[in-house]
């Protein structure tokens, strides 16, 4: 038979569901239990004291309440003090209605008889469910162990109950305080386990959708007929996140231009994070749709007017559109730092930033001049955002810089890296110069012809 846990026993006067309450005598040990006994729980006196664990309980002690109709008075619950002397509280309740108004949040375990009445009619018809009743108490009483009374002949029933969800079975005539003392405490305990247990499948459940989540507001770039490689690299600066306020998308038109953005929203909490996929969907929408240079980031701000929580949320922006044969680009900076190209014997260095124009949200009326560059034949476009170039350096607070971003990748590019090694190099050394992982969010993509 499982082993169950204990209780004490207390019973005060307003606490049977049919009690009434005998006159107590003080006992001059201060250990000794109160006891108060109602009319159908009696009071064992040949039963052995039994002090439950103090982690079953709270300081206050425990409570248990009894669902049962006996109407011979033959059930005895034994008095159980608990490990600080103090007794067990015991309510008693014939049936389901009783139990529902004495079930409050201080009980710590029911101990239901199988055969109430309740259940008794309802295996009248016989496709009943036996334990119908105790279904009942299950639902009534999500946060609290169960210990199911049944007769001594009934095992296979005692072990049915536990399958449906109680905690443990009891014999009627085996009861006694060491056993129900036992019992009481492993119910107690089990149900804690089990309460913890649950609660903890439920946050890794919510973890495992929100990632599935994040990971589906991820790009998924359109170069499908351009001769362009394409890397990327992406780290929340939020603790278990998978998605921050930095964004990027690129995408090829039916033109055969390719389009390349990265940006970043001020913070980098989920609402900033929100509003960049926001912007990221919007700025491919307003791509597809023929925009370009100015107009699109005059659009992209207004989107961010409308879907900003406040007025002081602003987001930086890069735009680079390369032309079809991948010699010459168009570049749109809004606040954001300007792109890094290298090709072969040709080191790595800034593309023009002079004529940026300020963040989207800064400036309701702002324009962004859009610069032409030369990339050449062949080389490697890299866009980024400031969480690679604020981390520090030292224990100081100097920062690293784009200069010494560009120092970085001129190293890496020298050890003969590129692609995506090159964007690993880069971003785990960035992380090593700030002794350890950055707080920012960070976005890298690079582009090579």
């Amino acid at each position: 038979m499982p082993v169950p846990v204990p209780r004490q026993r207390a019973i005060p006067a307003a606490e049977g569901g049919q009690a009434q309450a005998a006159p107590t005598t003080p006992s001059a040990d201060p250990t000794a239990p109160t006891t108060a006994h109602d009319s159908n729980i009696g009071s064992n006196s040949n039963s052995t004291t039994v002090h439950a664990s103090a982690a079953t309980g709270p300081a206050t002690g425990l409570t248990l309440l009894v669902i049962e109709d006996d109407p011979a008075g033959s059930l005895s619950i034994p008095e159980m003090p608990d490990a600080a002397g103090k007794p067990v509280r015991v309510r008693t309740a014939r049936n389901l209605t009783e139990a529902e108004r004495l079930l409050t949040d201080d009980v710590n375990c029911i101990v239901l008889d199988l055969a109430l009445p309740d259940t008794r009619t309802a295996r009248q018809d016989e496709d009943a469910d036996e334990l119908e009743t105790l279904r009942h108490v299950l639902r009534l009483a999500p946060r609290q162990a169960v210990l199911a009374l049944t007769d001594s002949g009934d095992a296979e029933r005692g072990a049915e109950a536990v399958r449906v969800g109680a905690q443990d079975y009891l014999f009627r005539d085996e009861l006694d305080a060491r056993i129900l003392g036992r019992a009481v405490r492993y119910a107690v305990e089990r149900k804690r386990a089990d309460v913890a247990q649950r609660k903890l499948t439920e946050s890794r459940l919510r973890a495992q959708e929100n990632a599935r989540l994040e990971r589906g507001l991820l790009p998924t770039p359109l170069l499908d007929g351009s001769p362009l490689r394409f890397a990327a690299r992406y780290r929340p600066g939020r603790s278990r996140a998978l998605l921050g306020g930095d964004f990027y998308d690129v995408v090829r038109t039916p033109d055969g231009t390719v389009h390349a953005m990265i940006g970043d929203v001020c913070g980098h909490g989920p609402d900033e994070a929100a509003l960049g996929v926001e912007l990221r969907i919007a700025w491919r929408a307003l791509t597809f749709a023929g925009l370009c240079g100015d107009e699109l980031l005059s659009t992209l701000q207004q989107v961010l007017e409308h879907e900003r929580e406040n007025d002081e949320i602003f987001a930086t922006l890069c735009t680079v559109d390369i032309a079809p044969d991948g010699r010459r680009a168009g570049l749109c900076l809004a606040g954001h730092p300007s792109p890094l190209i290298a090709s072969p014997g040709r080191q790595a260095t800034l593309l023009p930033y002079e004529n940026s124009g300020p963040a989207l949200g800064l400036l309701p009326r702002a324009r962004w001049p859009r610069m032409q560059v030369e990339l050449g034949p062949s080389w490697s476009l890299m866009l980024y955002t400031d969480g690679l170039i604020e981390g520090r350096i030292g224990d100081g607070n100097r920062r690293l810089g784009q200069e010494g971003m560009v120092d970085l990748i001129r190293r890496s590019r020298a050890a003969g890296l590129q692609g995506e090694e090159l964007l690993d190099s880069a971003v785990n050394e960035v992380r090593d110069l700030n002794g350890g992982e950055l707080t920012d969010d960070v976005a890298v993509l690079l582009l090579d012809r």
